[in-house]
């Protein structure tokens, strides 16, 4: 059985399957509605930086195929078959995606589902339909990405803008260009037009099939090559989700899926042949921009023109590029435009503030300084548990509720200082986060456990487990210490007093017990006492009497904050 994912739900790709060849089906359809699903391979800052790696029905797959598009089969509206092991280092996350084709909006879909499909069994399903949705126009279902180890997220969040907004907030943008004049070109006698598209562009989205814009003139003699196979998954262990059908009897070629070809220059007898253009610069290179999405020149005399996703300068062509948006540009700024970030859009308010913008973003937590934290209530639909008072803003419908530990919770919380006071946020909505200018950290857990002072939680996920844990000691009164134990699947946020430090334990690892904020539940931690009898005998005293000692296998932790509680 598949392992079953909701909005929000994130796991390691270890954990679903030992194998790095994998099968990634997205189900997707409505009434009246078409859906393009493509993937973006993003950087370490979420960025298209090459669009080379977008991959969409006319750019089939990545330069060394470790994103590959398959087309429809076994059930899925498209299909891509991910090879982890080919992924080059700066590729950080694909992201899968579905845009509308026109109008309509997403509420409109019935149930669909993002797949993962490995050694012909399917490990991984996230199932949603248009009640998850409302006014978007594009979505990310679904996303690999690179955090240590390979993981994947169930996204489900959109953009109203579509596309653009889309683009955008991957750092593209969709440039807005004037129609060109049609060329020209003088007809040579006995030289027929030729009606196939040009060979760098597909038609243009929603244009009925019919005769495309004439192409440069193709000798009689010339025979047309049949159009070039769709392209198949290599053998490499590979196999084709369970169900899969045999091909289908051949079918008219769909115009997003089908290939164009270039047609031959075989000289005619007795004739002249103009000379070729010059080879275009490499694809991805400097000189050669790729093609716009949909858009269809009207012969090869015309200029290649910006390219659809093109990536914004990075950073060190003057400014850094600006934040993204959800689909909206900064204040002040016109559409279709960019500026770098923090460049003056004018004068006012609005220029001086816009440094400070909201970092958007489709996950669960997002910082959006070292200090300031937002919780998207909405992603995964389970309340978020906070110490009372930490909210410093929310947006949406969110009710605010009091938690209480029940009375054995009480006794046990005074009795072990491990009590925490916290408030129940439920609801749609976002809620910022933050207390007394503390650094804020959010601790992802994927069925682990982390042990952390009560005193140093500012929130975390109501689907995470927690309980006081004894510290074993000898040589101090009462003989034990204590601290929180979280663990399960879900976010913990933990606040510090500075920049804290993580060191490895090693069995000659000791800390002070009022600087430690964290460390591995797999570590063994005793009370270590320094008092000695003839050592104090004397006035005065270090102030380091009590440390914590910890001992694990290789692997674990222990952080420490630069201030003592």
């Amino acid at each position: 059985m598949p392992r079953e994912f909701q909005r929000g739900h994130k796991a390691r790709i270890s954990d679903l399957t030992a194998g790095t060849d994998l099968y990634v089906g997205v189900q997707i359809s409505a009434p009246g509605l078409t859906f393009d699903i493509s993937c973006f391979g993003l950087d370490a800052d979420e960025r298209l930086s090459d669009d080379r790696y977008f991959v969409f029905f006319n750019q089939p797959k990545s330069p060394e195929e470790a994103v590959q598009l398959l087309g429809a089969q076994a059930g899925d509206t498209e299909s891509f078959r991910v090879t982890l092991d080919r992924i080059p280092p700066q590729i950080r996350k694909l992201s899968f995606t579905a845009t509308i084709d026109g109008a309509g909006q997403m509420s409109q879909v019935g149930p669909g589902h993002l797949r993962i499909v490995a050694g012909g069994e399917e490990v991984a399903r996230y199932a949603f339909d248009g009640s998850e949705f409302s006014t978007e126009r594009a979505v990310m279902l679904g996303d690999i990405y690179l955090k240590d180890v390979w993981r994947f997220a169930a996204v489900g969040q959109g953009f109203d803008g579509g596309l653009e907004a889309l683009l955008k907030n991957f750092g593209g943008e969709v440039l807005e260009e004037e129609e060109p004049a049609p060329a020209q070109a003088p007809q040579q006698p006995h030289q027929p037009q030729t009606g196939g598209a040009p060979g760098f562009a597909p038609p243009a989205f929603g244009v009925p099939s019919g005769p495309a814009a004439p192409t440069a003139p193709v000798p009689p003699q010339a025979p047309t090559p049949p159009p070039a196979p769709a392209p198949q998954p290599a053998a490499q262990g590979f196999a084709p989700p369970p169900g899969a059908t045999p091909p289908p009897a051949p079918q008219p070629p769909s115009v997003h899926a089908a290939p164009t070809i270039v047609a031959p220059l075989t000289p005619p007898s007795g004739g002249t042949v103009p000379p070729p253009p010059p080879a275009p610069a490499p694809y991805g290179h400097p000189g050669q921009q790729p093609p716009p999405y949909g858009h269809q020149p009207p012969g090869p005399a015309a200029p290649p023109p910006t390219g659809y996703g093109r990536p914004t300068p990075p950073p060190g062509y003057g400014q850094p590029t600006p934040a993204p948006g959800y689909g909206q540009p900064p204040y002040g700024q016109v559409p279709g435009q960019g500026a770098p970030y923090g460049a003056p859009q004018g004068t006012g308010v609005a220029a001086a503030l816009d440094k400070f913008r909201e970092t958007p973003t489709g996950q669960r937590w997002t910082p959006q300084n070292g200090k300031l934290i937002r919780a998207d209530l909405g992603v995964g639909g389970r309340p978020v548990l906070a110490r009372q008072g930490s909210m410093v803003l929310y947006q949406g419908k969110v009710d605010f509720s009091y938690k209480g530990a029940g009375f054995a919770g009480r006794i046990v919380g005074n009795a072990t200082g491990q009590e925490m006071q916290l408030m129940r946020c439920t609801g749609q909505g976002q809620v910022f986060f933050a207390e007394e200018s503390t650094h804020l950290h959010p601790v992802e857990l994927q069925g682990d456990a982390i042990c952390v002072s009560a005193e140093n939680v500012l929130a975390f996920d109501e689907s995470l487990q927690y309980e006081v844990r004894r510290i074993e000691g000898h040589g101090i009164p009462g003989g034990a210490l204590f601290t929180m134990q979280f663990q399960g699947t879900g976010t913990i946020v933990v606040k510090t007093h500075g920049t804290p430090v993580v060191l490895p334990v090693t069995p000659t690892t000791f800390v002070d017990s009022n600087a430690v904020v964290a460390w591995s539940a797999a570590a063994q931690v005793i009370v270590s006492s320094q008092v000695r009898m003839r050592r104090n005998a004397y006035p005065g005293h270090t102030g380091e009497g009590v440390n914590l000692q910890f001992r694990a296998a290789p692997g674990n932790f222990v952080v420490v904050q630069p201030y003592e509680v």
